[in-house]
């Protein structure tokens, strides 16, 4: 299989495979469904949705502010117009190639900025690390509240932690396995990569570094919150659901965010996913599915437009350095 083709996979089945659950998310549903639940999202209170998606605009400025906190004690600090615009172009490519924003917002900030791009790809890194780590808190948070319900659903599903656990382990070993070849190898193509990662451990040891540490803490905090927020708001959008806890509320959201990375944003996993952790915790089936899909098209068309109108105004933001 070429090179070419691979790529082009990568691309088209997540893709396909999120139109596919749209078209089997509608098309499983009976009539009187799909009636109750465009009644739902014609009679939601936008109002809400614009708050939900102001927590998402803000969640994005401070992602974008926060960043210079990890590039400043490796020697840079980049106009924080530019950072914004990388942020909202990052999440925008993502929609088209997964995990592919964090690859294209480098790039962009190291041609804007001059910052070399292995070294702004390592801070990325380290706010993935970031991430994952407030989403485990996240989750173990929903645990709390909702912990006979979800021990119940894994029990259903037949979840089998072991298997997590060999999974770590295995990838810490070839991790090991990986830095000690690359360590003691004189290839050429070798040394090119050993500098790649020099440089990109020098953007990860930027968190060792850091000077701001309470000011990333807050903005860290404050990018969750308004996700979470993103979130919650929209319960008071849509009749019937308005009283869902937060406990239920965490686990929809924790679901959701899983789901974003199947597909290309989330496209036909995440109202599925979102309705179906409703619908286990008694939510009616209406208004769980009306509820997935006015967030994810929400989201989606807030990533589309800003994305978009970044992507056309960054070379003019800058059009002086070019």
């Amino acid at each position: 299989m070429s090179k070419t083709l691979k790529r082009s996979l990568k691309i088209i089945l997540p893709l396909a495979v999120g139109v596919f659950l749209v078209w089997y998310s509608l098309s499983s549903m009976t009539k009187e469904h799909q009636q109750q639940v465009v009644y739902h999202i014609k009679n939601a209170n936008y109002w809400w949705v614009a708050l939900s998606l102001f927590c998402g605009v803000l969640s994005h400025f401070s992602r974008a502010y926060r960043w210079n906190f990890l590039l400043e004690p490796i020697g840079y600090k980049p106009k924080f117009a530019n950072n914004v615009m990388t942020v909202l172009i990052a999440y925008f490519a993502n929609l088209g190639i997964p995990r592919s924003g964090e690859v294209f917002r480098a790039t962009a900030i190291s041609a804007y900025e001059d910052i070399p791009f292995e070294k702004a790809f390592g801070t990325i890194v380290v706010e993935r690390v970031i991430d994952l780590i407030m989403l485990l808190l996240v989750v173990a948070l929903a645990f709390l509240f909702q912990a006979e319900i979800l021990l119940e659903i894994l029990k259903e599903n037949n979840f089998n932690p072991t298997y997590l656990i060999i999974f770590l382990i295995a990838g810490i070993a070839g991790l090991a396995i990986f830095v000690r070849l690359i360590r003691r190898s004189t290839s050429s193509i070798v040394i090119k990569i050993r500098g790649f990662l020099s440089g990109l451990l020098d953007g990860l040891s930027s968190i060792v570094k850091m000077k701001k540490r309470s000011a990333f803490v807050f903005h860290t905090l404050f990018i969750w919150s308004m996700y979470i927020a993103m979130f919650y708001v929209i319960k008071f959008s849509i009749s019937g659901i308005d009283e869902l806890s937060i406990g239920t509320i965490l686990c929809g959201f924790i679901a959701g965010a899983f789901a974003m990375t199947t597909t290309n944003g989330g496209i036909g996993v995440y109202p599925i996913a979102v309705s179906g952790i409703f619908v286990a915790f008694g939510v009616n089936a209406d208004s769980a599915d009306a509820f997935g899909w006015i967030m994810w098209t929400a989201q989606t068309a807030m990533v589309i437009v800003f994305g978009a109108l970044a992507f056309f105004f960054l070379p003019i933001y800058n059009r002086k350095k070019a």
